[in-house]
């Protein structure tokens, strides 16, 4: 019997026409699973559904999930982490819930699938914050990125922070007022999957999404955040220079960053949509 599957195109290229064709026809897709991002039940020959492949270094695992809550696509993890994921999908279990920090401590990772460079030619250093940001009276749920230090463009060794103008370049839009949500940003998403933070995904010239950034392992956010950012399907972005925003222990602290750096015409931001829950 025929299922209700989307298999992009980056699935497919990964498991051959040949399997994406049976899976489509009804072959190996269960009638019924468990979401492999929002954890609660789905049935492939009633409701559309995505396929989501899990890519480790050595090892492959197809899950699904509802596509309303994540689109097909190739996620890139690491052994580890696939090994907890098919322990998570064979028990039908959910994730551990998020820690109670309102505000998670910045966690520097090396970009992925990024051109910015620090200025001693090595890949690029981000800190990232998670938090709650007001805009008028609504919560957005946010992602503060700083670098370590300065970020400059392929072969540029002289230090100067370009940064910024990386990131204007591809749409980002620099604030005037935090208390106004950014435009969103075509093309680029922030990546849910199984209740957690796994990956800021840009759009590449061939058309496809790659990620910009990327957890080393995945993220726990607050179950607000992940409230906040399901409610608008989206999660603004903000950036700013390294040494502006600093490691703030809490969200009001946050915010009184951001503005510091808003007055100092060093932050740009976009809504960015989100992928998966």
């Amino acid at each position: 019997m025929p299922r209700m599957l989307e298999v992009s195109d980056e699935v497919r290229a990964e498991i051959g026409d040949d399997e994406a064709d049976s899976l489509l026809a009804g072959a190996h897709a269960p009638d019924s699973y468990d979401c492999t991002s929002c954890r609660t039940p789905g049935d492939s020959s009633r409701e559309a559904t995505s396929t989501v492949l899990f890519v480790a270094d050595e090892t492959a695992v197809l899950a699904f999930a509802h596509s309303r809550c994540i689109p097909s696509q190739v996620v890139p993890v690491s052994e580890e982490q696939l090994a907890d994921a098919v322990r998570s999908i064979s028990q039908s279990q959910p994730p551990a819930p998020a820690p109670a920090a309102a505000v998670p401590a910045p966690a520097p990772t090396p970009v992925a699938g990024q051109p910015s460079v620090s200025s001693t030619g090595q890949p690029a250093v981000l800190g990232i914050t998670c938090g709650l940001v007001l805009c008028g009276d609504t919560g957005h749920a946010a992602l503060v990125i700083e670098p370590t230090g300065p970020v400059g463009r392929p072969g540029n060794l002289t230090g100067e922070d370009e940064f910024l103008d990386l990131l204007t370049e591809q749409g980002f839009q620099f604030v005037e007022d935090v208390n106004k949500a950014p435009a969103q940003l075509p093309g680029w998403s922030v990546l849910m999957a199984m209740g957690q933070l796994h990956a800021i995904l840009h759009p590449t010239p061939a058309g496809t999404n790659a990620a910009w950034w990327q957890a080393h392992q995945p993220l726990q956010v607050t179950e607000a955040w992940r409230a906040a950012a399901r409610q608008l399907s989206a999660v603004t972005m903000y950036a700013a220079p390294a040494g502006t925003i600093g490691r703030q222990p809490r969200e009001d602290l946050l915010r009184q960053a951001l503005d510091r750096a808003t007055a100092r015409g060093i932050l740009v931001a976009a809504s960015l949509p989100l992928a998966g829950t």
